[in-house]
């Protein structure tokens, strides 16, 4: 398949996805027409369908979309930057950075994630940038560089268990508010709004442009650091520019929609095994793919257990990991 076409076919995927959010909710699947046009025989149900509608179920169905095309993108981007196909947010531990910081700002606060507050939001995206950049450093630091592939994933993981047992810690910290933020922390799109939806979108926008302009830099590295320094290009800087995108990629996403795991690493492996392409097609692939298994795994999750709700980075966790075995065992790596 080409690369055109398989934007097209993507795009229309998640299109139909997202109306597909709309239909199922706290009861499953349910087609409500009047919730979309209202009901003009009786109103005030009318109202408080469109009130569902368009005040949870279709920001939660984008919020998913988004969070999970900047896992993607981040995906991408750490696989090409380290040269390693089991690189992602989650493996490289700033994930785990973003979710520590969040859970430090909602305890030292003492508030729930669930609030409502332009202000909140952003300072929690902050926070979570701050911590998942903390922690790619730190993971690049234990791994003494790139060049290792396999100690670079064991720090990461080493990373991401140490500052996961810090979060719970945190958590522990505030019993008051430990039920909504443990739940949120499993990963959920419970809690966002449209103000979220703002922060996600603007952030994949900024990260897409950022992360576009470097992709001559991405493909040379694939040909090999002596390669790509032979070229002329400044290594040095663009690893601080890709490494900054998606620590902000990943702490954006974590701060709206919680611990999500393995998205960033399935969905640009589902794009090279569909199309062999350049970075410049890779990276906006990435995000739609991403975008596509979070928002399906949303929707999977609202309707497997209904009228109760499936923690989405618990569902994701679970398909990622068993994922992540077959490429293992398949590529034995």
């Amino acid at each position: 398949m080409k690369p055109k076409a398989l934007f097209l076919t993507l795009l229309l995927l998640s299109t139909v996805l997202l109306l597909v959010g709309l239909a199922v909710g706290s009861r499953g699947w349910e087609v409500n027409i009047a919730g979309i046009f209202g009901d003009i025989s009786n109103m005030r149900e009318g109202f408080a369908s469109q009130q569902i509608l368009w005040q949870i179920r279709a920001p939660r169905s984008l919020a998913a979309w988004l969070a999970g095309g900047l896992l993607g993108l981040a995906g991408a981007i750490a696989q090409g930057l380290f040269r390693n196909p089991l690189a992602d947010p989650y493996l490289l531990g700033s994930a785990a950075g973003a979710h520590l910081a969040v859970a430090i700002t909602l305890t030292l606060l003492t508030l729930s994630p669930a609030i409502d507050s332009w202000i909140f939001r952003v300072g929690l995206t902050g926070a979570a940038f701050l911590g998942a950049l903390l922690a790619v450093l730190l993971t690049l630091t234990l791994a003494k560089g790139v060049q290792h592939s396999l100690r670079l994933l064991l720090a990461g993981v080493i990373v991401g268990v140490v500052l996961a047992a810090l979060s719970s810690l945190a958590m522990l910290m505030t019993p008051e508010i430990m039920r909504a933020t443990q739940g949120f922390m499993l990963g959920t799109t419970a809690f966002v709004n449209w103000g979220s939806n703002v922060l996600l979108s603007s952030t994949l926008l900024v990260c897409v442009l950022l992360a576009l302009g470097s992709v001559n830099s991405l493909d040379a590295l694939a040909l090999g650091e002596m390669t790509a320094r032979s070229l002329g290009l400044k290594l040095n800087c663009m690893r601080a520019v890709l490494v900054l995108v998606m620590a902000f990629a990943t702490g954006t996403a974590v701060a709206q929609v919680g611990l999500i795991a393995f998205v960033g690493l399935v969905a640009p492996h589902m794009v090279r095994a569909l199309v062999q392409t350049t970075h410049r097609w890779l990276l906006p692939l990435s995000v739609l793919s991403g975008g596509i298994l979070l928002l399906a795994a949303d929707i999977a999750a609202r309707w497997i257990m209904a009228p109760q709700e499936l923690p989405v980075g618990v569902l994701t966790a679970v398909l990622g990991g068993s994922y992540l075995l077959w490429l293992m065992h398949r590529k034995a790596i």
